[in-house]
């Protein structure tokens, strides 16, 4: 789920609820603006759902993006130094408040004493951390720190619109992953690479498909080849899509690949294939 003011649930009683519906599934937010919460409250509350869903959870957690939402909550919009500053500490705590003994931080943006993080969570030392990025600075963070790191467009602009699409290429997604493999060093066998992909659409056959790119293409102002080559799109049938997906996973390393909750029912046969069944 996001984590937005728009006309969405609230992502930690929706997941909890996902979580207690369900055996097997994982659960987590794409991603929890660290701006939204002080890390304290937020590391309280991932430890719970990850305690009651006995280990289910990914916690998903990002600097914070969309302008709107702040604009209509009123939280200052800094820049996006500052909001990667305070989200860099924001991990910290988290971190720490579900590690096993009490801690204290003393930093720019936030100051907490002997704190002992309660509950603890079930997954030790905690939850896989998932953190996008779109820029070096969080890139490189990302593959110091993180367990599954999100390839995401530059979002400087706090909108989606012509900046963020155009560093969505394959040539600008190669940049990206090039920059996490430099950084991550040692780490890379163990990092999980992840892409959110945006413009999907399962097709009856490869007509409707070059149709549907041309669509896209001419909708967000881009070349049909972007469309076709960016991993931000899976357009096509299913014996398409599966080819793309194990083709993306060999170029870029993605296998933790996310369609959007309209698109869930449409592609299960691709789900299926994968799964060889």
């Amino acid at each position: 789920m996001p984590d937005h003011f728009t006309e969405q649930l609230a992502p930690v009683p929706a997941l909890q609820s996902v979580a207690d519906a369900t055996t097997t599934l994982r659960v987590g937010a794409l991603v929890w603006d660290n701006d939204y919460k002080h890390p304290v409250v937020l590391a309280k509350e991932l430890a719970t759902i990850d305690l009651l869903s006995e280990g289910r959870l990914e916690i998903g957690i990002g600097a914070g993006w969309m302008i709107s939402d702040y604009e209509q909550a009123g939280i200052p919009y800094d820049s996006a130094g500052v909001r990667i500053d305070r989200f860099i500490e924001g991990v910290a705590i988290i971190k720490a408040a579900m590690a096993d003994e009490p801690f204290s931080h003393s930093g720019t943006h936030y100051n907490v004493t002997n704190y002992n993080g309660l509950p603890k969570p079930v997954q030790r030392p905690c939850p896989p951390i998932l953190i996008g990025g779109g820029g070096k600075r969080v890139l490189s963070y990302a593959a110091r720190e993180a367990d599954i790191i999100g390839i995401n467009g530059t979002m400087t602009a706090g909108v989606v619109g012509p900046d963020a699409i155009s560093t969505m290429t394959a040539a600008a997604v190669t940049e990206k992953v090039d920059i996490v493999r430099h950084a991550a060093g040692d780490r890379l066998a163990d990092i999980e690479m992840n892409i959110r992909s945006f413009f999907v659409k399962v097709t009856k056959d490869a007509t409707e498909a070059a149709g549907t790119i041309d669509g896209v293409a001419q909708m967000i102002g881009v070349s049909a080849d972007m469309v076709e080559e960016t991993p931000f799109a899976l357009i096509g049938p299913p014996t398409k899509l599966v080819e793309d997906l194990i083709a993306r996973r060999e170029r870029w390393g993605f296998s933790y690949v996310i369609v959007g909750a309209e698109d869930v029912d449409a592609f299960a046969p691709v789900v299926a294939a994968l799964n060889g069944k």
